[in-house]
């Protein structure tokens, strides 16, 4: 017998240490990338202010970000596998580290959109290349595992401390700089990896799938549009149309393309694992409810109770804080229990925490609030790290970059239609229910009309000034605040039953039993023979 395979199928005596640095470089690198979902967040008030923007303003800086990241990240997924998952991961840095300088010299809400979709982009790559680095040192399943909580752990720190940063960046210094903190921890991060990150790679024939890449990003842009503008112009009106109808087509010219290209950016057999469909449905359904509701929290918080960006962080701590200190745990459990299980269970009690929120007002406090967020902090703890490694883990080994590469996909085209339907259920709700509440706040009519017309014509943004005198105004806002609760209430509703239909679909086409290929072994049976041999002799 030869002495290469044995080589081969033998680790190396530092593979110990390698493996921990790039699980290490891995958390860094997706902490950067969630960095400003929760820091900009909470700025919105302010930027809105600042830059006198409108609601659906608000919408395209929160989805200028997303939506690149939902675009792009099959993509990188694919050039990180056929180049080298480090490069895909410098790229990412670099491409964010340029996102956050054009934000921080931003003069007007378009620039800001530019500087987000470069570092959205910057994200995709870091999404995909950290998951497929960590997947590579870690061939086998209860190791993979622990790697990935603590990745997700790593995310939620990302968003934990976004608030927090950003908070404190306005108490002292002007808006713009809240995109630093991103921008250092971006360049520091390409330091250290350029010198010390490990390459691999997994090509196994594939090629770069313009075709399907050209038709994702169409797709996905022609959605997210399409929800704005029909909350904006009306759901009838000419350009909503289209979008969709070029949405519904696109979505089947990119099935009917990845079918018959000859190397997929996305294969469509990766659907048939009961699994790694469910997982995709799952994420989807999370992100659109998470990301849906922090964007509707923040503008809550800020526009009808006038917290401070700082004291939103705070608040927000309560539900991305728990779920660092959980995720470790979750980390340990899928080693023991089901993650499919584990994912039933954090959706239900998500979902009960959504429906929870239904009883905030305009005078809810802080000791009102910090439970309820707690409680769905509690439950994404024990959905977000299971969720990862059911994707990854329901594939052969040596397509864990395409499939972590389309289950973040399906994740970021959940996270970017948060913003644009709660951001459209949010204006049109309240709009349509401010003449009702400003009817029995006590103000003229002339003032109602004047309150109205606000509204309608500057959308939510209207409450900063609308030109009343003390006392009316202190009505205006009464009635502006209780017209918001209700429609933040009509997102939360729906936000909840988006998590239960998720929890339904954990547990039919996950299951809530583990399936051999969740067993924990000493090593991953999909890496055996051929491609092993192959993905040993690349890297």
């Amino acid at each position: 017998m030869p002495a290469t395979p044995t080589v081969a199928h033998s680790p190396p005596a530092h593979e110990p240490r390698r493996a921990a640095l790039t699980a290490l470089l891995a958390c860094i690198g997706v902490f950067a990338s969630y960095l400003p979902i929760g820091g900009v967040a909470v700025s919105l008030p302010t930027i809105q202010q600042g830059l006198s923007a409108s609601t659906s303003d608000l919408q395209w800086i929160s989805d200028a970000f997303i939506l690149p990241m939902a675009a792009l990240i099959l993509t990188f997924g694919l050039i990180g596998d056929l180049y080298g998952r480090k490069k895909a991961y410098l790229v990412g840095l670099l491409l964010f580290a340029a996102g956050s300088l054009t934000s921080l010299t931003a003069s007007s809400p378009q620039q800001i959109w530019v500087g987000q979709a470069l570092s959205g982009a910057g994200a995709a790559a870091l999404l995909t290349s950290t998951l497929a680095l960590i997947s590579h040192v870690y061939p086998d399943f209860r190791a993979r595992a622990k790697a990935i909580s603590a990745w997700a752990a790593a995310l939620g720190l990302g968003m934990s401390l976004g608030p927090l940063v950003s908070g404190l960046v306005l108490e002292h210094a002007n808006w713009r700089w809240i995109f630093l903190p991103g921008l250092v921890v971006a360049v520091l991060a390409t330091a250290i990896g350029a010198l010390l990150l490990e390459d691999s790679r997994s090509a196994h024939g594939r090629a770069i799938d313009i075709p399907g890449q050209v038709i994702a990003v169409v797709t996905i842009t022609a959605l997210v549009y399409g929800v704005i503008e029909g909350g904006e112009s009306g759901w009838s009106s000419t350009r909503a149309v289209i979008a969709f109808v070029v949405a519904a087509v696109g979505l089947v010219g990119f099935v009917v393309t990845e079918r018959k290209v000859a190397s997929p950016m996305l294969s469509m057999s990766l659907f048939r694992s009961r699994a790694f469909t469910g997982a995709g449905v799952v994420i989807a359904l999370t992100l659109f409810a998470q990301v849906g509701l922090v964007f509707s929290l923040s503008l809550f918080f800020g526009t009808v109770q006038h917290l401070s960006a700082l004291q939103i962080g705070w608040r927000f701590l309560a539900l991305n804080g728990i779920t660092v200190l959980l995720g470790p745990v979750a980390g340990k459990l899928m080693g023991r229990v089901a993650p499919g299980l584990l994912l039933t269970i954090g959706l239900l009690v998500t979902g009960l925490g959504t429906l929870w929120l239904n009883t905030l007002d305009a005078h809810s406090s802080g000791g009102t609030v910090t439970p309820i967020l707690l409680v769905i902090g509690t439950g994404l703890s024990f959905v977000m790290a299971p969720i990862t490694a059911v994707a990854v883990g329901s594939v052969p080994h040596h397509l864990a970059g395409m499939a972590s590469a389309g289950s973040n996909t399906l994740r970021q085209v959940g996270g970017a239609m948060g913003p644009a339907v709660f951001g459209v259920i949010l204006t049109n709700h309240t709009v349509s229910s401010l003449p009702s509440t400003l009817a029995q706040s006590g103000l003229s009519t002339t003032d109602q009309h004047q309150v109205t017309a606000a509204v309608a014509r500057e959308g939510l943004s209207a409450a900063g000034h609308l030109g009343l005198p003390a006392p009316a105004t202190g009505q205006a806002l009464g009635a502006f605040g209780e017209s918001f609760s209700s429609a933040l209430h009509m997102c939360t509703t729906i936000g909840a039953i988006g998590m239960f239909v998720a929890a339904v679909v954990s547990s039919v086409l996950i299951g809530v039993r583990r399936h051999k290929d969740q067993a924990p072994t000493p090593v991953d049976p999909d890496t055996t023979g051929r491609h092993r041999r192959q993905e040993q002799a690349r890297v």
